[in-house]
């Protein structure tokens, strides 16, 4: 049944799982363009619907340009009192110290640092928290450290915009506190040397949205411009990383900055990458951002869920093969132990969920907490447990103090961190957006917390907003998948954030034969139309096996992604199945 929703102003039909939003029909402007711009139709749709519209737009998107969207760092605020501060720093011998974050950018952002002051001579060192025994950000205590060890510098990479007491330290210590950061400010700032983040309300550069390692590279560009070098080709890997992992929007500076990393990653792979390449078995000749982003960057992470952090940057920078050896076999250790602890807690959730002291039937959010969930490893399972129910969930790890110490995940129509942000006086403290949010709280306010929120939902949201969507891009035929639809559709690349891979609609496709089920968890089935015939594989949705083992031979629509299998040397056009929906006309 085809359902119209005024507010959206789409149509949509009822998958086995999803409500599917169906792509607009752009008529002949579609087929002209894609005539005009000798491009795979269903990839001009995609454009025009995501309102990329004209063919100079299409172009200047396919192939952006330099010029067009890279804005100068001389535009940041501060960035030029602070590049002056470390010619001095580095030209004086004074010591700097770089401190940074235990996730991908917070690595990235400090390996790039390091390796461009330890090109330019600077007497430099780094040092990044630990998740658990020091907590986020830059603190007093690390501050203290560094003046006890002569440090003249402290440059901090994607932390400090809201070190308030830190910052006032260094001062009374007499250490030049550099700031550079991405996140929003706390109302004011912290009372340092510089402050270099494009958040800030008076920051004149417009790309709004970098990662950390963006605002340490733009940095680092203008300090080598300062000393009439040449910036190394090996930031452009690090920047790419570092963004890609963040999640920040693909668009404009970002898009074009990670397209240029992805170019020089796949010219020039580097042992680190070759090291992460192998431990993920990934066969490829090329990456793309989605292996990064689900395949490369989850390693480096686990370092800063499960570890110490700080091996990531002689890994990440060095030229020792026996060190990137032997932190890349770590590093395989510890995603194997990370995606181990993943399904411990999906299991204790869901036995929670199968025994009704949770019920998704009459419950708008899932809470859950327990003493052995590590605290770097919930937020990852929150996210799953966000795709399988679509609602926005909470879980808690005990601390040893009495604490649950959370992390939360949420749904498009609900901003989770306005919710925390209403509830703050029942909060020991927090902090996020909209779609993600950390917090603490005593255990004895916990219910509170769950009351308070479930009348927030029930308040806000309609069971319209509560449905799961798919959003689908553009419709396409079995016979449009050749290796032209594929190349023409990695012009659409780098997929990520603000840029998703398109997902497509395949209309009345039936089953050869009956499907598999792999490893209690994976369908996989042969579809067929217009003479093809194509496998497609559906990934954590074992209750599909049943409903196309029922379904026989009928015809149905499938959403799915196209990708190319690269296998024993052979490449295969085929597709990742992500609903079906039967009896839709």
């Amino acid at each position: 049944m085809t359902v119209e929703h005024d507010e959206q102003s789409a149509r949509y039909i009822h998958g086995a799982k999803y409500l599917w939003m169906l792509p607009k029909d752009f008529g002949q402007n579609m087929l002209e363009l894609a005539a005009c711009c000798n491009i795979s139709t269903p990839i001009i749709q995609t454009l025009l619907g995501r309102g990329i519209s004209t063919k100079n737009d299409i172009y200047s998107f396919l192939f952006t340009s330099y010029d067009a969207v890279i804005p100068q760092p001389e535009l940041m605020a501060d960035a030029l009192k602070a590049i002056q501060r470390l010619r001095v720093a580095i030209e004086q011998g004074q010591r700097i110290l770089v401190f940074g974050d235990y996730d991908v950018d917070g690595m990235t952002s400090t390996s790039l640092v390091m390796y461009c002051l330890l090109i330019l001579g600077a007497k430099v060192n780094f040092y990044l928290p630990n998740r658990v025994l020091d907590g986020y950000g830059l603190s007093v205590t690390a501050v203290q450290k560094a003046s006890r060890n002569g440090y003249s510098v402290i440059v901090t990479v994607d932390n400090g915009i809201t070190a308030f007491e830190a910052a006032a330290e260094a001062k009374k210590l007499g250490i030049d506190l550099i700031i550079t950061d991405h996140h929003r400010p706390a109302g004011k700032l912290p009372e340092a040397y510089a402050i270099i983040d494009p958040m800030r309300s008076d920051c004149q550069y417009p790309c709004k949205y970098l990662a950390g390692v963006g605002v340490a590279f733009k940095v680092m560009s203008l300090l080598f411009k300062e000393f009439n070098r040449q910036i190394p080709d090996k930031v452009y890997e690090l920047l790419a990383l570092g963004t890609i992992a963040d999640v920040v929007p693909l668009k404009d500076e970002n898009r074009y900055w990670v397209r240029h990393g992805m170019a020089y990653i796949n010219k020039n792979m580097s042992l680190p990458i070759q090291v992460l390449k192998q431990n993920n078995n990934l066969e490829k000749e090329y990456l793309t951002s989605l292996d990064i982003g689900f395949s490369i960057a989850p390693q480096l992470n686990a370092l800063g869920r499960l570890s110490d952090p700080r091996q990531a940057i002689p890994f990440l920078i060095g030229s020792d093969t026996s060190i990137v050896a032997e932190v890349g076999a770590l590093l395989f250790k510890l995603n194997e132990t990370r995606k181990q602890a993943e399904r411990t807690i999906l299991y204790d959730v869901q036995a929670a969920i199968d025994k009704k002291l949770i019920d998704v039937s009459t419950e708008n959010i899932i809470m859950a907490s327990h003493p052995a969930w590590p605290v770097g490893v919930i937020g990852l399972v929150a996210s799953r447990l966000v795709s399988m129910y679509g609602k926005p969930t909470l879980l808690f790890h005990h601390t040893k103090d009495g604490l649950l110490k959370g992390s939360g995940r949420s749904i498009p129509a609900f901003n989770l961190f306005e919710a925390l942000d209403r509830n703050a006086d029942i909060l020991r403290n927090y902090g996020g957006h909209s779609a993600a949010a950390g917090l603490s709280l005593s255990v004895d306010k916990v219910g509170l917390l769950k009351e308070r929120l479930e009348k927030n939902i029930a308040e806000q949201l309609t069971p319209f907003d509560l449905q799961q969507k798919l959003i689908l891009d553009a419709d396409v035929q079995l016979t449009e998948l050749s290796r032209k639809f594929v190349a023409d559709m990695s012009h659409l690349e780098p997929f990520g954030n603000e840029n998703e891979q398109p997902l497509f609609y395949i209309r009345q496709v039936v089953q050869v034969q009956n499907p598999s089920l792999l490893k209690d968890q994976h369908v996989k089935c042969h579809v067929f139309a217009d003479g093809v015939v194509k496998p497609v594989i559906f990934f954590n949705r074992p209750e599909l096996y049943q409903i196309l083992l029922n379904h026989g031979e009928q015809p149905f629509d499938l959403a799915a992604y196209v990708m190319e299998n690269c296998w024993n040397g052979r490449v295969t056009v085929e597709l990742q199945g992500v609903d079906i929906s039967i009896g839709n006309t």
